[in-house]
């Protein structure tokens, strides 16, 4: 027969304490990542799409155009910092759910993020490629092949693979804080959305890409309010 050490009730009400006051952090930590990573994938975002040009034959232009390249510069060198910004966003939001995660939609909601910052880097990093051609800064544009080869490829990385891997990441999460009661309805209601936009519309507008960080941001922005309500 095996003994069991009763432990002493004081040291089991510290570490009660411990556990609860990390779980009380968790929500506010989660918000903070969020938000960061919301404001960093639109900036990504939005300077991306307002300095290459969408389509036509010169849209290499921009790679030359010394007004618009530091904006690409910039966009993916925010890259790192939002996939980062990202991954803690992920690692906050397991935690705050703990015991009750679910294994299978555990398994598709980190699958599905990992994948997706992978994607991300791999597109920032083919997408930023085309800045080290030699060529450049001697003012000359590169050839038109590589140019349309790269930005089919950065493009259906982006737009066909890691938009939609965060389309499966929105909806693992929505499920789990469904299954566990962590999210109000509307909220899901919301994540569902998001979703089926992100799955089905991105070939419509790449405008729909900011679907991703206004969710993240909604989201984000209610666990901040609730930590502050339950009074974190």
């Amino acid at each position: 027969m095996t003994l069991r050490t009763v432990p002493d009730c004081h040291h089991m009400d510290d570490h009660e304490a411990t556990v609860l006051r990390a779980s009380l952090r968790t929500p506010r930590a989660a918000g903070v990542a969020g938000i960061v990573f919301s404001l960093l994938l639109a900036s990504v975002l939005l300077l991306i799409r307002f300095a290459v040009s969408s389509g036509g034959s010169n849209g290499e232009g921009w790679l030359i155009a010394r007004d618009r390249q530091p904006s690409v510069v910039v966009a993916l060198n925010l890259v790192p910092f939002a996939g980062i910004a990202f991954l803690w966003f992920i690692g906050v939001i397991r935690d705050n759910v703990g015991n009750r995660e679910d294994r299978f939609f555990a398994t598709v909601f980190l699958g599905s993020g990992l994948l997706f910052v992978a994607m991300l880097f791999v597109g920032a990093a083919i997408a930023g490629g085309l800045l080290a051609d030699t060529s450049i800064p001697a003012g000359q544009a590169a050839s038109s092949e590589l140019w349309a080869l790269q930005r089919r490829i950065t493009f259906t990385i982006i737009n066909v693979y890691a938009i939609r891997m965060g389309a499966v990441f929105i909806l693992s999460t929505t499920m789990i804080g469904v299954r566990t009661r962590t999210i109000p309805r509307w909220l899901a209601v919301v994540g569902f959305v998001a979703s089926v936009i992100l799955l089905f519309g991105v070939n419509i507008s790449p405008l729909l890409n900011l679907v991703m960080p206004v969710w993240a941001f909604v989201l984000s922005a209610y666990l901040l309010v609730r930590s502050r309500t339950e009074g974190v």
